[in-house]
């Protein structure tokens, strides 16, 4: 473990995680968390470290950093490792000074979520957050369907990411289009994922539970690009694997879940804005769009099922089940939400998301409560203390596997060059004696 120069006292960098709560973006936590790190006693030989470093550039070196990076106070360096959106809460990775150039490997690491599938209703953004684009049936749903229908989405699947996430079509993020009410000049592509485990864990029926359809509908306009860009026929991803059709392996890992903020608090998911204003909203993360038929009209304006009460205090009728599931990198939670509305002759809608882990953080585990900032570094420094000094033990450890894994590749390749020029020797020995 590092010393700061000036100091006898270690320099504590690495990967910590933190839970995030609801209602703020996750790089308004990093900007929460750092607040607290950068005046904290437990972090100031990393600044120290860090003023050091800056001192011993070149010349030519200080020069090139912009006159607006040097006015502004040392913080202590952050990024996360794949975002959640404000809707979503649970375990967000975040990296401390070097800790950052370690995040990317979050990216292609399993992770857990718990997610509530609201009924009878679709929006533009696949969760309770979004606007009404379409309504149907829910009487007929049952736990049985349900359970039925999940079948069809565990294994290698294929999604199609949502008109909301954070891809680029022809350099210009979905999101976008979306915003613009423009068609996508392409078609959506699927990408394929893995649903390692998927389980059916609370059934809630219709008026038992605290979940609630949108009150607002969806414009003319946004209706439009729903008709023209979104799917409501089949489900995405049944009876399809990661080989048949649609795409191949190779994608960008774009997607907002997945993209990782490295050295800097700004978030590369949040779609600007002309005046950059806070008030923006982020674009939705997890959501994928089925694969046949467009939303006919008759869904949209003439729809079967109840309108969503007006008022919130009413118990939403339609069922909504609680899911739990076990995912690879570029999965959409969204969109099994949605799939699985579709996949039981109806729609859905995401009401809830937390993510129980990612890699090796785990909720109620080795996750700093975002509540324990509050209480001062004396709760939360042992904490991340303890999880950074925990993270550079396993680097360490890393490291040494690394170079003896080197070492012992080395030995065995040269063990198979000499192999030969004995064997050759042995040859040429004979042929003399022989001779």
């Amino acid at each position: 473990m590092a010393s700061s120069p000036n100091s006898s006292s270690p320099i504590l960098d690495g990967v910590f995680a933190i839970h995030k709560p609801t209602s703020i973006t996750s790089s308004q936590v990093i900007r929460d968390v750092q607040a607290h790190l950068t005046p904290s006693a437990l972090f100031q030989p990393w600044l120290r470290s860090e003023e050091d470093r800056k001192a011993r550039e070149s010349h030519n070196q200080q020069r090139k950093r912009s006159s607006w990076k040097t006015r502004q106070a040392s913080k202590v360096k952050m990024g996360h490792g794949g975002t959640l959106d404000p809707l979503a809460t649970g375990v967000l990775i975040l990296g401390v000074g070097s800790g950052t150039k370690s995040l990317n490997r979050f990216l292609t690491c399993t992770k857990s979520y718990d997610t509530v599938v609201l009924f009878g209703a679709a929006t533009d953004t696949y969760d309770t957050e979004g606007k009404v684009v379409a309504r149907k049936p829910y009487a007929h749903i049952t736990r049985e369907k349900v359970e039925q229908a999940l079948e069809k989405f565990r294994g290698e699947i294929m999604q199609r990411p949502p008109i909301f996430s954070a891809l680029r079509v022809q350099g210009k993020r979905l999101y976008e289009y979306a915003r613009e009410g423009k068609e996508v000049p392409v078609e959506i592509q699927e990408r394929p994922v893995t649903v390692e485990n998927l389980e059916l864990a609370e059934w809630m029926e219709g008026g038992s539970h605290e979940w609630k359809w949108p009150v607002h509908d969806a414009d003319k306009e946004v209706k439009g690009v729903v008709q023209k860009v979104l799917h409501f026929g089949g489900a995405t991803g049944v009876a399809s694997t990661a080989q048949e059709g649609g795409t191949t392996g190779k994608r960008k890992l774009e997607d907002d879940e997945d993209e990782t903020v490295n050295g800097t608090v700004a978030d590369s998911q949040a779609p600007p804005s002309p005046k950059r204003t806070k008030s923006s909203p982020e674009p939705v993360a997890s959501g994928g769009l089925p694969e046949n038929d467009v939303l006919t009209e008759t869904t949209i304006t003439a729809p079967e099922s109840p309108e969503p009460p007006k008022s919130t205090t009413q118990p939403c009728p339609a069922p909504a089940v609680r899911i739990r599931m076990t995912v690879t990198s570029g999965f959409y939670v969204r969109s099994l939400a949605h799939d699985l509305g579709a996949a039981v002759d109806s729609l859905g809608i995401m009401a809830s998301l937390v993510r129980t882990r990612q890699g090796d953080f785990e909720l109620g585990r080795n996750v700093l409560e975002y509540s324990e900032l509050a209480e001062g570094e004396g709760v939360w420094g042992p904490r991340v203390s303890a999880m950074l000094k925990d993270w550079q033990g396993k680097e360490a450890g890393r490291g040494e596997d690394g170079a003896r894994e080197v070492a012992s590749n080395r030995v065995e390749g040269e063990k198979r060059v000499a192999k030969p020029a004995v064997r050759a020797r042995v040859r040429r020995n004979s042929s003399s004696d022989e001779g």
